[in-house]
């Protein structure tokens, strides 16, 4: 039995042969079944090991209808020395053999994390924003994996946008290689960067930031920020929000008014935003003040198609004058893009296949 190895370089590869209705529908199959409480996802509690400068996650999943995976990701410690921090987060996502039990493949996963995320911000935002929206104005707030996948997949699903603006805590090399690559990719947007207040106390670079919010038809943070971004009252009528960053009760990347003012928020899973998403916990919000994005529409596995469910979906639309989706991330979300991009890369022969690899002689 032989062995796919996937590098980042073949990842990228075979991620980039998927659209974006592609991705949308491979999302939307795990977040109707994670919405359904189906049994066939299964999804243990994750495990982790300390080492010397990281803390090891180990995340096993399995969903029936697509595949059984594990993935590890190795996260810098706070005491880790600046080159190693600097280097990211290191990720690996073996994908097991339905019928023989074995690994199939070993992908590097570094990026499919942000993908799967973009993925999710993506679907909601073609639930809940009318059909023939034509958002013109994108703002992000960050500059790592998560925003550049998040900026590329929006620009190419919705090339009514003309102007992308980017800011973040630094000037760093990360954001001018960001800026340069989205340049490259959609000369036709124009794009700027510009630093957030809190990094220089400036007049000036506050009121750029803060016109950058007020214009903006899509805001989309993904920071580690516990304080929130911007005051709720810059924000339009109208815009939706996709919240990707905080993950822990201390972290707050936009503040309770702006909060209140969505009424319902949109969540990838209701447990664990209750649990997880600062911004939810400090505003007090109940169960009932989320809808899990699953249950915002229907899904037809035979034909990999969605239609909305207007209903809820109105009941959104009338709750508030802004729309919010947030996401945690859900560990099933990395099964279905890890058995997708090994499902691609066999078809189109890329990657590094170890002949042999589970043969006894």
């Amino acid at each position: 039995m032989s062995l796919l190895v996937l590098s980042a370089a073949d990842v990228a590869k075979v991620t980039a042969t998927f659209s974006p209705d592609e991705l949308v529908s491979l999302m939307a199959n795990v977040f109707s079944k994670l919405s359904e409480r189906r049994r066939e996802i299964i999804q243990p509690h994750r495990v982790s090991v300390g080492m010397q400068h990281h803390t090891s996650l180990f995340m096993p999943c399995r969903m029936c209808s697509t595949g059984t995976t594990m993935k590890v990701v190795s996260v810098p410690m706070s005491d880790a020395p600046k080159e190693v921090k600097e280097k990211g987060l290191p990720a690996t996502t073996i994908v097991m053999d339905e019928q023989c039990g074995r690994v199939k493949a070993v992908v590097n996963a570094r990026r499919l994390t942000a993908l799967r995320n973009a993925a999710g911000s993506l679907l909601s935002a073609r639930i809940i924003l009318p059909e023939d929206a034509a958002p013109r104005h994108l703002l992000a707030i960050g500059a790592g994996a998560q925003i550049q996948a998040h900026l590329a997949l929006f620009l190419t699903a919705y090339p009514s946008i003309e102007t992308c603006t980017i800011f973040n805590r630094s000037r760093n090399a990360r954001l001018e290689t960001l800026r340069e690559l989205l340049q490259s990719t959609f000369p036709a947007v124009k794009l700027t960067t510009g630093l957030l207040p809190c990094a220089t106390h400036s007049k000036e670079t506050e009121a750029e930031f803060h016109e950058a919010v007020q214009r903006a038809n899509i805001i989309i943070t993904a920071t580690s920020s516990t304080r929130p971004l911007f005051p709720s009252k810059l924000v339009q009528s109208g815009t939706h929000l996709c919240l990707i960053g905080s993950y822990k009760p201390e972290m707050h990347e936009i503040d309770t008014d702006l909060v209140k003012r969505a009424g319902i928020v949109i969540v990838d899973q209701k447990s664990a935003c209750l649990q997880e998403a600062g911004e939810l916990i400090d505003a007090e919000m109940a169960e009932g003040d989320l809808v899990e994005l699953g249950e915002l529409f229907d899904y037809n596995a035979k034909e990999r198609t969605w239609l909305p469910r207007e209903g809820p979906i109105e009941d959104i639309q009338t709750a508030g004058d802004v729309t919010i989706f947030k996401s945690v991330g859900v560990g099933v979300q990395d099964a279905a893009i890890a058995c997708a991009v090994v499902e691609r890369a066999v078809k189109e022969k890329i990657g590094v296949v170890v002949e042999d690899y589970d043969e006894d002689d």
